[in-house]
């Protein structure tokens, strides 16, 4: 169907719409509760759309959609296809880390206390998230000093021959010795996590009893190891800022806006206590309202992140408030409450979250702006030194992969401005050298690189390819070969074969650091401080390890695929689909019978086999 039979047909139910330009690319996805009123009122000449809606529409060649059963389904879709596809359309953010958190394992007999960036529903208790990790492993390397936690590995505990360092240096009350009951440790994780959820005081006063009770009983000893307990704690107090006089956890969420971009700050408050902020800076946002970006903010933030605390205040309304309210909910397992504050000590955080917005706009652009001049400057000196006719804005080096000649690759990375694009990285396998030999193997990366990219510049100017569908037509300015002389007059002899030797190539000696090229004998040396030599040693040491990851990758399905071939009843077809579905040796290893019987093709009985091969390899 067209487009116009699309919007005809479409569907009175909720779902996730997808929309593309002619390229075929997803230039926006949204959701709807229904799919019909939702996607044709972008179509409607009525409609007083936005600059930006209006561009949008313009480009739309096909739609598809996805229907699921509600709302909240369709919303957590959309993040999740925002997330993965990066429409050009869609707010999108440029951060998307896993934060650190507290882990207490409260399911087993002796609870352990570490850190994690996966929150799992196995009974455990989490703390955070931490946006400062050196921070956070100070906090736990204070929790260790002031609580004699267990600090091995397993979940449950045998007894040990003889209690480890720790117990000597006081730092483990040996649980694997039955030298603590298991009512008295927990009496003690029960203080660790009031220590984590901020109360402190509740924690002291607790601490304080149990020492005047050992100084009464004349244990001077106990007494004074808690005495030592409790001014610790009374130091990290000090150094936390007391925020809000709810002890309830709290995100407060604010946005700075200037032309293009905006900032948004969320300052984390848990029991009244800031524990840290973060900011993520958005682009392309100058023709939306503070509610639709905020709106579009708080659902790819909350997508990513494990906890959802109980308040959430926002310095405007959201335009999806109510499903994203059940949402939230949902994914907490509790009540959530979103705020807009307009006075008293909520609507003052909030306010303190703007100011703190509006800074980091100021220091991103004038980071941005450095970034810039040493890029411009960067590139202006290549052009310099290396006597080019003009600046080169679009860089490309290659490298060689492999060991003794088994499974070699080269690597082609793409510099544009002075910055990766990732996009346009391209590897090879190389297909006509056996054994170890560099500058074969890089003439062929060269011959297969500009061969392709001169047929594409023909089929092109003949009007039979489309120059967006084109990988390879786009010509360097300059090209940087890892190695020296030898592997710089293999690549040139292609280059000059193929006609293109009219572009720059230059070879970047390992030892030294020095490029060879031109006509000249004498190697190019850059200032050992030049932004120059910076950028071209960030371009070669991305080169190297993209070469190097694609390598490893080929070498480990190699490995994987020889030691399959060892097991009965494990054929050509199972090899493959054992090797594609765990890609590593590690994972095959560690995989049980029911997760090998899942992989496709394979028995009961072969998955058996497989299990027992490596069970016997490891004894």
């Amino acid at each position: 169907m067209d487009l116009a039979d699309k919007l005809k047909y479409l569907p009175q139910a909720p779902g996730v719409y997808i929309m593309k330009n002619s390229s075929g690319a997803i230039i926006y996805v949204g959701k709807a509760l229904s799919l019909k009123n939702r996607v044709r009122s972008y179509f409607q000449i009525s409609r007083n759309h936005s600059p930006k809606v209006t561009n949008l529409v313009s480009q739309v060649a096909d739609i598809e959609y996805i229907l699921t059963d509600s709302e909240v389904e369709a919303l957590i879709l959309e993040c999740n296809l925002i997330k993965k596809h990066r429409p050009r359309y869609n707010v999108r953010l440029a951060d998307d880390k896993s934060y650190p958190y507290v882990k207490v394992t409260l399911s087993e007999d002796y609870p352990r206390v570490f850190i994690t960036r996966k929150v799992i529903r196995d009974g455990s208790r989490y703390y955070g998230p931490y946006t400062d990790a050196g921070a956070l492993r100070e906090t736990l390397r204070l929790l260790k000093k002031v609580f004699p936690l267990r600090q091995c590995r397993q979940k449950s505990l045998n007894r040990q021959k003889r209690p480890c360092l720790n117990y000597h240096i006081k730092r483990c009350l040996a649980p694997c010795q039955g030298e603590v009951g298991r009512e008295k440790y927990l009496e003690m994780i029960k203080n660790v996590c009031l220590f984590l959820e901020g109360r402190h005081e509740e924690l002291v006063k607790t601490l304080s009893v149990r020492m005047a009770d050992a100084a009464e009983n004349l244990d001077f000893e106990q007494a004074a190891e808690l005495r030592d307990r409790i001014r610790d704690i009374e130091k990290v107090v000090e150094k936390q800022k007391i925020v809000s006089a709810d002890h309830v956890d709290q995100d407060v969420v604010a946005l700075a806006r200037e032309g293009e971009l905006s900032a948004v700050a969320v300052f984390f408050i848990r029991g009244g206590k800031l524990m840290g902020r973060e900011h993520f800076i958005i682009d392309e946002t100058s023709e939306m309202a503070d509610n639709e970006i905020l709106t579009s903010f708080v659902k790819q933030y909350y997508i990513q992140v494990e906890y959802v605390p109980r308040d959430i205040l926002l310095p405007v309304e959201l335009t999806e408030i109510g499903v994203i309210n059940k949402w939230l909910e949902e994914k907490k397992s509790g009540r959530v409450y979103i705020k807009v504050p307009q006075r008293g000590e909520k609507a003052r955080l909030v306010e303190m979250a703007q100011k703190n917005a509006a800074e980091e706009l100021v220091q991103h652009r004038t980071r941005e702006e450095q970034a810039r001049t040493k890029l411009e400057g960067a590139l202006l000196g290549l052009k310099d030194y290396l006597g080019l006719s003009r600046i080169p804005l679009r860089i490309e080096c290659y490298d060689i992969s492999n060991i003794q000649g088994t499974e070699p690759v080269g690597s082609m990375v793409v510099f544009v401005g002075g910055k990766p694009r990732n996009d346009l990285y391209r590897r090879f396998r190389i297909k006509t050298v056996e054994g170890p030999n560099d500058f074969a193997s890089m003439q062929e990366v060269i011959r297969r690189r500009f061969a392709r990219g001169t047929k594409e510049i023909d089929e092109i100017a003949a009007g039979r390819l489309d120059s967006e569908k084109a990988k390879f037509a786009e010509m360097p300015d300059l090209v940087i070969i890892d190695g020296g002389k030898g592997q710089l007059s293999a690549a040139r002899e292609v280059m000059k074969e193929l006609d293109v030797n009219s572009i720059a190539i230059y070879g970047l000696a390992k030892e030294h650091e020095h490029l060879f090229g031109g006509d000249s004998p004498d190697p190019v040396i850059l200032p050992s401080n030049s932004e120059s030599l910076y950028l071209v040693q960030r371009i070669r040491d991305e080169a190297h390890r993209f070469a190097i990851i694609y390598h490893r990758k080929l070498r480990g399905k190699r490995s994987l695929k020889s030691v399959l071939d060892d097991i009965p009843g494990v054929g050509p077809k199972r090899r493959k689909a054992l090797v594609e579905h765990f890609r590593s040796m590690a994972s095959l290893k560690n995989a049980a019978v029911d997760q090998l019987a899942e992989v496709p093709g394979m028995t009961r009985s072969v998955a058996e086999a497989v299990y027992e091969f490596f069970q016997q390899e490891e004894n």
